[in-house]
């Protein structure tokens, strides 16, 4: 079956994002299309990029990176909740994506963010880097607003459209993870 990968891209203590994972994972739960888990930058620590080769050379030695690259390959495909700090994704979600390569080609990724408009400039980079890294980056995405789906800046409470966008977000990382699936297993 189908496994997706949902990335928590904040580390920062406090963070939006915890609560938005959980909701995209429990919308994702009450589907029978994949298997859908959580994957929590905070349980890896990973430190700034400390391996001494490029990613591309597939020639990791830190148990950290190799615990990392295990569990990324083990994904058909992504949805990546993402903050957006100074018109950017996180660095800690950008450290991680940067640890690795081969691990992130051939599988589909979508986009769940949040910010003062949206997170719609953090997902524009991550576009950007998702293409460089041999990804297919879905049209669909959510784009949560600081000022009206959390009360307070801080309680999460979703305008329930954005749920409808979720449902189509996860329909094309599906078709799209298991399009790719015949060039994974070259």
């Amino acid at each position: 079956m189908t496994r997706i990968g949902i990335i928590l891209g904040s580390t920062r203590p406090g963070r939006n994002g915890e609560a938005v994972a959980r909701w995209v994972l429990e919308v994702a739960k009450q589907r029978s299309d994949a298997e859908y888990e959580l994957i929590d930058l905070l349980d890896y620590e990973l430190p700034h990029l400390d391996e001494a080769y490029p990613p591309a050379m597939g020639q990791y030695t830190k148990p950290h990176t190799l615990r990392w690259a295990e569990t990324i390959a083990s994904y058909d495909g992504f949805i990546i909740v993402t903050p957006e700090y100074n018109h950017s994704t996180s660095g800690a979600l950008k450290n991680a994506i940067d640890f690795l390569y081969a691990e992130w080609n051939n599988k589909a990724v979508g986009f769940v963010s949040y910010g003062s408009v949206g997170g719609a400039r953090a997902v524009e980079h991550l576009r950007l880097i998702a293409g460089e890294l041999q990804m297919a980056d879905v049209r669909s995405q959510v784009a949560l607003s600081l000022f009206t789906d959390f009360e307070n800046f801080s309680v999460f409470k979703p305008n329930q459209f954005h749920e409808d966008a979720l449902t189509t977000t996860l329909d094309q990382v599906v078709a799209w993870s298991s399009a790719l699936a015949p060039l994974r297993q070259r």
